[in-house]
């Protein structure tokens, strides 16, 4: 994991300082609610509709036990003991007092966090997989180039004012959990046929009230000038992408204006310009960051026979199923702890929670604890051999909810309930639909199902790209909601289709519930959601929702 040097301690530690001394300024009335707003949000800090949000950053989804313990020490103190996971992969306080965030963030950067660039019209937090480092699949380690990335566009003068937010995931394996393809910027290592090293280059992908795949435009780039090539995109972006409107500001109405074509030449005429600059990068700057990057002390270990525990514990067997991942080291694992216990609003994560899941990174994977896009949590590292006691403790602990990729694991906003933006709740329909699908043999029987939910056209619920999407939408003062079908993310990434007009909130459980009844009719033996959709397209679905609600 990277540790901070001087340099970076220092320039957190004085931000810190001059927040303080701002927000003080601002309760004895010497700075005006305008002008402390722009202040507050350099630093992470939301004014929503009950109280402040403050968002901390956590560099692609990597924290330490140790920064996990400050989260939950936090949480106790200065909120109401729980945090939000993020699908950035950063952590969310729901209600902290303004007075106290300069003490909250005094106490961050004795453990090397920050909530910098969380917010505001700037590079935000780069994402990549959250089994970086230990997939079998990998290209290459991506995490020393988020890292590479998260230097180079840290407080970089000439990209704090974009024309809106800007988000970059890179992957570096065969196949892709880090949804590069709807990005502002996807990056993806490859290596050509020489072996050597470079990135494929994507643009314009993006939620939000316009959903966009990514634009392929440049199919192989050398690494040693990633950071230049990044500067040309984001210049041609901040000269021309539109300031008149933010709904249409972000990078992806740019790319379609111009067409993926006439963007990369503008963004090859630019880089033309600096492309053996200063920022151009050598293997000693890439060695420096990536010595952080290394393989903790693995055992050299066989892999464990589970056919014993798995006949004896049918309910371990299951969670081993769904909620373990291959590892690259013989006779390891990676863990996903799952946040989408029924009931609890995704993602969400209590004090008691965090200290446990600080415990658990102890005594099972090397300390270190990893947030995912999908908001849960990841031990990267545990031993096959450990595997049962983890589970007995994460299912004490309410982590064991073996629903990954099912269709409880909902990736959802705070909606309504919290964001000020929001048209609709969001969590109370995740609940009713967690509810009805409360049958744990059913859910897994219905197989892998991506349900996504946004309150607002935000998209920060990523509805479009789940194969079941749930929008809110306000009609005359009420809440609706919007249902689309056929989404999805990683490989190919398809946008949803919009079933037809929207449903009052009671209805929503009964409708997702006959979409469901009508695929596992109409499924053949191995067809997935996605795959049985594809095939018999939108008209069945379309009249077993209506015909019942008309």
């Amino acid at each position: 994991m990277y540790i901070y040097d001087q340099y970076d301690q220092q320039i957190v530690e004085d931000r810190v300082r001059q927040f303080r001394d701002q927000t003080a300024r601002y309760f004895a009335g010497e700075l005006a609610e305008e002008e402390y707003l722009p202040l507050r949000l350099q630093n992470g800090l939301y004014v929503q509709r009950h109280a402040p949000m403050l968002r901390i950053a956590v560099p692609y989804g990597l924290m330490s036990s140790t920064q996990v313990r400050m989260l939950a020490h936090i949480c106790r103190e200065y909120d109401k003991g729980y945090a939000h996971i993020t699908t950035r992969t950063n952590v969310q306080l729901n209600w902290p007092q303004i007075k106290d965030v300069p003490d909250i963030l005094e106490k961050l950067a004795t453990v090397q966090m920050h909530a910098i660039q969380t917010s505001g019209n700037c590079i935000r937090n780069t994402t990549t997989d959250q089994f970086a480092g230990v997939a079998p699949d990998e290209v290459v380690d991506p995490r020393p180039w988020c890292e590479i990335i998260r230097q180079w566009s840290t407080f970089h003068p000439e990209f704090l004012r974009l024309p809106r937010k800007f988000k970059i995931a890179v992957n570096g394996c065969v196949s892709d959990r880090a949804a590069t393809e709807v990005h502002d910027i996807g990056l993806e290592a490859i290596r050509n046929n020489q072996g050597e090293l470079g990135f494929k280059v994507l643009v314009g992908g993006g939620l939000g009230r316009t959903p966009i795949v990514g634009s392929i435009i440049n199919e192989f780039l050398p690494w040693q000038h990633l950071l230049s090539y990044l500067e040309a995109i984001l210049r041609v972006y901040n000269r021309f992408g539109r300031r008149d409107n933010k709904y249409k500001a972000r990078i992806k109405i740019l790319v379609k204006a111009l067409t993926p074509e006439v963007f990369a030449k503008r963004v090859e005429q630019e880089w033309q310009h600096i492309k053996d600059g200063p920022i151009t990068l050598t293997s000693e700057e890439v060695e420096r960051v990536s010595k952080y990057f290394v393989d903790p002390a693995y055992k050299n270990l066989t892999n464990f026979d589970f056919s014993q525990l798995d006949q004896e514990h049918q309910g371990f067997a299951r969670w081993r199923a769904r909620n373990t991942h291959p590892h690259k080291k013989t006779g390891y694992v990676a863990v996903t702890l799952s946040l989408k216990k029924t009931g609890i609003a995704p993602g969400d994560v209590t004090e008691q929670q965090l200290y446990a899941i600080a415990d658990l990174a102890e005594k099972y994977s090397f300390s270190e604890v990893r947030n995912t896009h999908e908001q849960n949590i990841v031990l990267a590292d545990v031993e096959q051999a450990q595997l049962f006691n983890l589970w007995q403790e994460a299912r004490e602990l309410g982590f064991a909810t073996p629903n990954i990729g099912l269709i409880t694991d909902i990736i959802c906003c705070p909606g309504g309930d919290f964001c000020a933006l929001a048209n609709a709740k969001s969590i109370p329909v995740a609940q009713a639909i967690q509810e009805r699908f409360d049958n744990l043999d059913f859910v897994f029987d219905i197989g892998n199902i991506d349900l996504n939910i946004s309150g607002c056209m935000n998209a920060c619920g990523h509805h479009h790209i789940g194969n079941i999407g749930i929008l809110g939408v306000d009609k005359k003062g009420e809440e609706f909601y919007q249902i689309s079908i056929g989404g999805s993310s990683g490989r190919n990434a398809q946008l949803g289709k919009i079933l037809g007009p929207s449903f009052a909130q009671e209805l929503i459980p009964d409708v997702i519930s006959q979409i469901i009844e009508l695929y596992v009719e109409q499924r053949t033996e191995e067809e997935s959601f996605i795959d049985t959709y594809r095939r018999i397209g939108m008209e069945p679905f379309k009249e077993r929702v209506y015909a019942s609600h008309h």
